[in-house]
């Protein structure tokens, strides 16, 4: 077994765990918090909830990126990134560096008072808000990821 395949499986494994993850909490938490709780009471649960994911993420998030660069740098793909059939790759790392930023910046240092100082004043609101973000999210995370199985297969050249 060579280093590509062990950094394609570790790869394929933090992205499953990744959006495996975001899928799960936008599909089944969210929706179970919104029918379950009182709207004063959904983000303090959510947050409960998430902070167990949140660590576990703030792992396979940088090592999906780590294992997808390795491979890059293995394979001599810069190049890639720069041709229109590689625009995949280009969307892969653009969605990585999203979820690093929200990770490890935007929400500890701006969205957590935020979310908190919105709350008080309209919880069902802005937890429909922190709803629909997640979506969003979602939807561009299984998108890329799909392009990239497809990219890697050369389904896409």
């Amino acid at each position: 077994m060579d280093d590509l395949t062990v950094a394609r499986a570790i790869h394929v494994l933090a992205v499953i765990h990744w959006f495996g993850g975001v899928a799960f909490v936008t599909a089944v938490i969210l929706p179970a918090i919104a029918a379950l709780e009182e709207p004063s009471r959904r983000f303090a649960l959510f947050e409960a909830i998430e902070h167990r994911f949140s660590a576990q993420v703030k792992i396979s998030v940088p090592v999906a990126g780590l294992s997808g660069a390795w491979m890059v740098w293995r394979l001599d793909a810069w190049s890639r990134f720069l041709e229109p059939a590689g625009w995949w790759l280009a969307a892969m790392a653009l969605v990585w560096l999203l979820f690093m930023a929200i990770l490890f910046v935007v929400e500890p240092l701006l969205l957590r008072g935020w979310f908190h100082r919105h709350v008080a004043a309209d919880p069902a609101g802005t937890f429909r808000r922190l709803q629909r973000a997640h979506a969003f999210l979602l939807l561009i995370g299984t998108t890329v990821s799909a392009a990239g199985v497809f990219g890697a297969h050369g389904l896409l050249d």
